[in-house]
């Protein structure tokens, strides 16, 4: 039916008129005036085969009222005749393609507008042949920034705000970090209901980086600066998700506040202290904080090790990172130490031996490696930090020794004693391969106390009185920290960090060897000297206590991206073809070769190997 009134009707036509204007313009062409077109320009439904054929339907309406331009209204029967399609409230616009072709065109000089009419047609159109062409469709228009912006600021409450966090979850470039690559976000969407029609990619792993990479890759006393030449795989522009920024080092505050409980413990305890009158309730205080503190770093770190296991992986392969996995242990040892005795008196010795294990297993791994050479041994990685595998020796025989057993403390003092000896003569000595610490890391320099100190507190319970072996180690300790403190500018001029926190258990550890001291020679100085390193101690954890919190939920730049664990494995390609001879670079090659220059100028030197000999001589 719809075909049949089209070939009856062919002779009707409709278009758009828009303005008087357009005939003034095909009368100037004549004339040869240079007269600018309208942009817009009408044309015959005819001109274009399929013009919104999918629109348009048979409709009269005796409501539409036509006009013409000079205003004059058009009969109702000549509307009968002109219209014979229906059309949505639309309109459809055809650009000319320059202004110049707009008045090429056939126009005509009748438009209706109004709000209820649903087309607009012409009167007594003429016929013309009808052109084949190709159909045009209307294009989607582009959104720009604005249309973000109104998106963001809720204006379209259809279209979903966009998650930065669950954005950065489903960043792909995190997947070679992540335990499962996709596997786990495929299974909690089948438990949801929701099909999954994309196939998960699992991201192949590479092995082990090996020790060398790290040392190639990254600079710094602690590895922790990535070189100019490396790139890093993960992106560098954002803040990457909150476990891969969370570092083993966050085990040093569980230390600094356990050992509070500890000297607290001593300070209520002690007979040279009574005359403070502390309340048994500031340990048990303490303590509780202790646990619940150790409770949310462990399981944060525990989280890291499920959902990102290759970040944690190569945390323990870091040269210099893997000391702080003695940590953890040590902590625990402490709230053993630290133990209330409102909470518990006697303790099962099958608990020492379970703390001690992974103690004993990680001192495997490391002193073998300081010993047997390579790239991990001690004169290439020492540094302040090695302190953290040595105490744990010391304070396993002080809870050891204090829990009636003797073997076993003995022989984790015998080696702890031993390699504490060679770690001192080496950082004393700063090999030039050891570079000097940079200011934020001078805190770690307040662990040459805390084996020390330690260590004259365990060989006192061993061998049952603080003796001239735990006075040597004592004086050891006191030397060493009075040695520090008056290099105040040693301390001064650095942002905060968790390496803070470096100062927190070594000083609450000599004030505790203070306290016991002053139970042998008590005097008015002996007394002072515990109270005064007590009440420093006391305010420099608590102090780090209350900034860590700031920094961490008010701040939130607690955790930075840690670039150590984001290093490639392989090394970048060398460009060559800088060092050929040749009349001219790039832009882009000079660029490429100023990334690679540093002030010391060494990679650049390791660049040049000596199949590059041949490429610098001059070409014939």
């Amino acid at each position: 039916m719809y075909n049949s009134i089209n070939k009856t009707q062919d002779h009707d036509k409709f278009c758009f008129v828009l303005s008087q204007e357009t005939m003034e313009v095909t009368k100037n062409l004549g004339k040869g005036k240079e007269v600018i077109p309208s942009l817009i320009r009408s044309i015959d439904a005819n001109e274009v085969v399929g013009f919104d054929d999918d629109l348009m339907k048979q409709n009269v309406s005796d409501n539409i009222e036509l006009m013409d331009c000079g205003g004059d209204k058009i009969e109702a029967e000549i509307l009968n005749n002109c219209l014979s399609h229906h059309r949505t409230p639309s309109i459809s616009i055809s650009m000319p393609p320059s202004p110049t072709r707009a008045p090429m065109q056939n126009n005509t000089r009748k438009v209706a507008f109004r709000d209820d009419v649903e087309l607009a047609v012409g009167k007594k159109l003429k016929e013309a042949p009808i052109v084949s062409a190709t159909k045009f469709h209307s294009q989607p228009i582009s959104t720009g920034v604005g249309f973000e912006e109104a998106v963001a600021a809720g204006k379209f409450p259809n279209r979903p705000v966009k998650n930065e966090k669950m954005e950065k979850v489903k960043d792909e470039r995190y997947n070679s970090f992540k335990t499962w690559s996709g596997r786990l976000e495929k299974q909690i969407s089948t438990l949801r209901g929701k099909p999954s029609g994309e196939q998960v990619v699992v991201t192949p792993r590479s092995e082990n980086l090996p020790v060398d990479r790290y040392f190639d890759a990254l600079q710094g006393p602690e590895l922790e600066t990535l070189r100019p030449s490396e790139e890093l795989i993960l992106p560098d522009d954002k803040k990457w998700p909150f476990l891969l920024r969370y570092p083993i080092s966050s085990f040093g505050i569980c230390l600094g506040v356990s050992s509070q409980a500890i000297m607290w413990k001593s300070l209520a305890a002690s007979a040279a202290t009574h005359f403070l009158h502390v309340s048994p309730r500031v340990n048990l205080i303490l303590w509780c904080i202790s646990v619940g503190l150790f409770s949310v770093v462990a399981t944060t770190y525990i989280l890291k090790l499920i959902f990102y296991f290759e970040a944690v992986r190569r945390e323990y392969y870091h040269p210099i990172r893997v000391n702080f996995f003695f940590a953890p242990w040590v902590a625990l040892l402490f709230l053993v130490i630290g133990l209330p005795p409102t909470v518990a008196t006697d303790i099962p010795h099958f608990l020492w031996y379970v703390l001690m294990t992974p103690i004993f297993i990680l001192e495997l791994k490391i002193y073998g490696q300081w010993k047997s050479g390579g790239q991990r041994r001690l004169s290439k990685v020492a540094n302040p930090v090695n302190h953290l595998s040595i105490v744990g020796n010391f304070v396993g025989a002080l809870l050891g020794s204090s829990m009636g057993l003797r073997e076993g403390p003995i022989f984790f003092f015998a080696v702890g004693i031993a390699h504490y000896t060679v770690l001192f003569v080496t950082l004393y000595q700063r090999l030039p391969t050891n570079e000097t610490l940079p200011k934020e890391l001078h805190p770690v320099f307040f662990l040459f106390i805390a084996v020390p100190s330690v260590a004259s507190m365990a060989w006192a319970n061993i061998n049952g009185s603080f003796d001239n072996g735990s006075r040597f180690a004592y004086f050891l300790a006191m030397f060493l920290y009075f040695s520090l403190a008056v290099r105040v500018n040693f301390f001064r001029g650095f942002t905060f960090s968790l390496a803070w926190w470096a100062y927190t258990f070594p000083m609450t550890g000599a004030a505790i060897a203070t306290i016991r001291y002053t139970n042998e020679v008590t005097n008015t100085f002996t007394k002072i000297l515990s109270v005064t390193l007590s009440v420093i101690a006391t305010l420099v954890v608590f102090g780090l206590l209350i900034t860590t919190i700031l920094h961490a939920f008010v701040m939130r730049d607690l955790f930075p991206n840690d670039i150590a664990i984001a290093i490639s494995d392989r090394k970048p390609t060398t460009v060559r073809k800088w060092f050929h001879r040749r009349s001219g670079s790039s832009e882009n090659d000079i660029e490429h070769f100023l990334k690679y220059m540093t002030s010391n100028a060494k990679d650049v030197e390791v660049t040049v190997k000596a199949g590059d000999v041949e490429s610098q001589s001059p070409l014939p």
